[in-house]
């Protein structure tokens, strides 16, 4: 826990341990956390590029595969990345079990090299990576206080998730815009609202043993909310073949 009697609550007091060694380790810890995110993504883009040029494909473009998608993920969010595993997993366990989960989902975007051309994805993708960098810079740099924002970000991303699958049966092209409009917003400021509490995490969690199993996970929050505000961006911006 936070020891406020030392001052550590900096989102409170606007101050951090002014210490060389307590900064080297945040940013290697950060870095780390980068690094693995961006490992993730990488698996993703290919995986999703090799089975959209196989025959797979045709499963994934069956519109009953969003059910395993949705199974899929469940799982890995309650067994894979239970909470409690993280003190009992190696950290390499932990880390494969992310790459997976990398692929996992990469093989459902591959429907995407299918509907949108190959421009339109590149550009979504810079714009969105463009709007991470820009928000997990602020959420990294800024004094404000953004836990407040956690229950408000919470309950948009359980109204999502009941809009799209409600949309699955109701095929509304009004729904799809107004709930994909509320994404872009919430996963904007989920960015945001991710890099700040990890910062916080690492505050209060400067274990050798734990930081790199944090480092894990926070590098699933980032990449989920790089991945789910590029697809929130692609139903506005993507140019269907």
């Amino acid at each position: 826990m936070l020891n406020n009697n030392k001052n550590y609550d900096f989102m409170q007091s606007g101050a951090i341990p002014n210490t060389k060694e307590f900064s080297d380790g945040l940013r290697r810890h950060m870095i780390g956390i980068y690094n693995t995110m961006s490992v993730g993504l990488a698996i993703t883009g290919v995986t999703a590029y090799a089975v959209a040029n196989t025959s797979l494909i045709n499963f994934f473009m069956n519109p009953n595969a969003t059910w395993l998608m949705l199974i899929g993920f469940l799982a890995f969010m309650f067994i894979g990345f239970n909470p409690r595993r993280m003190w009992s997993a190696s950290v390499n366990s932990l880390r494969a079990t992310f790459y997976g989960f990398s692929a996992f989902f990469g093989a459902f975007l591959s429907v995407y090299f299918v509907l949108y051309t190959g421009e339109s994805l590149a550009r979504v993708f810079f714009i969105t990576a463009a709007t991470f960098l820009a928000m997990s810079v602020w959420g990294y740099t800024t004094k404000k206080d953004l836990s407040g924002l956690g229950s408000f970000l919470m309950m948009g991303v359980i109204g999502l998730i009941i809009a799209m699958i409600v949309n699955i049966f109701l095929k509304s092209a009004m729904l799809y815009f107004i709930y994909s409009a509320i994404g872009v917003g919430i996963y904007t400021l989920l960015v945001a609202f991710d890099t700040q509490n990890i910062k916080r995490t690492y505050l209060a969690n400067q274990s050798p043993s734990m930081a790199p199993k944090l480092a894990v996970f926070g590098a699933l929050s980032l990449y989920m909310n790089f991945i789910l505000l590029f697809q929130f961006l692609m139903n506005f911006m993507g140019q269907q073949r």
